[in-house]
């Protein structure tokens, strides 16, 4: 048995077709306004797992897909020093950013309105509320801000149902209680291992089944 096979390979870059959208249909429709010349500040709040990461990585695909010039920054933020001027700045883990590198992002915020540029920014909180110094803290909250609901139970299921479909797969409503009972819940997880199971059962030339999904995380570790 091929481990290589099992191993959890890295997720593809996310996309925001491939964002699953649950209750969060609002945020999903404000960057793609955003993309399209609308609204320039987009600004969105949650839990982790709640699919922020997702999103704010899909807008900077989208945009450099344009032609655009976009850059996403994430925690510990140190790329803020040496950001380029861009089209699309996506600025994750808002509530993590230091004295230092909030005064950069101020300054980056105030270069894009200028330049007409989109700025994209998440974190744990409403900005309002985020530890940050109040000028910045302002702008974040100036544009359009979205609470992003993590996906309950059955739209798990269905997200992966429906990403077993693009791979062209069929899973039962057995297989996917399975899999969301006996694998980590987060959708990064839950992903990944449906795709390692499609692998699985090309190799093994067998059909995705019950007994084959046990097989498999077994050999995961699950």
């Amino acid at each position: 048995m091929q481990q290589l096979v099992l191993e959890l390979a890295p997720p593809p870059a996310p996309t925001l077709e491939s964002f699953f959208p649950g209750r969060n249909q609002a945020a999903l429709a404000a960057l793609r306004e955003a993309l399209a010349g609308g609204e320039r500040v987009v600004y969105l709040w949650g839990a982790p797992g709640s699919g922020k990461t997702h999103l704010l990585r899909a807008a900077v695909e989208a945009a450099a897909a344009r032609g655009r010039a976009a850059r996403y920054i994430g925690a510990p933020h140190a790329e803020l020093a040496h950001a380029p001027r861009c089209e699309l700045l996506a600025v994750d883990d808002v509530e993590r950013l230091d004295a230092a590198a909030q005064a950069l992002l101020f300054d980056a915020f105030n270069a894009a309105k200028a330049a007409g540029a989109c700025v994209v920014a998440a974190g744990a909180q409403p900005a309002a509320e985020a530890p940050l110094r109040e000028d910045l803290r302002t702008r974040l909250a100036s544009g359009v801000s979205l609470r992003l609901a993590p996906l309950d139970d059955a739209e798990k299921a269905a997200a992966l149902e429906s990403h077993a479909a693009r791979r062209g797969l069929r899973l039962g409503a057995d297989l996917v209680a399975y899999l969301l009972t006996h694998c980590r819940r987060d959708m990064g997880t839950q992903i990944a291992v449906l795709d390692a199971l499609d692998r699985y059962s090309l190799q093994q030339k067998r059909p995705v089944t019950l007994p084959l999904v046990r097989e498999a995380l077994k050999q995961l570790g699950n």
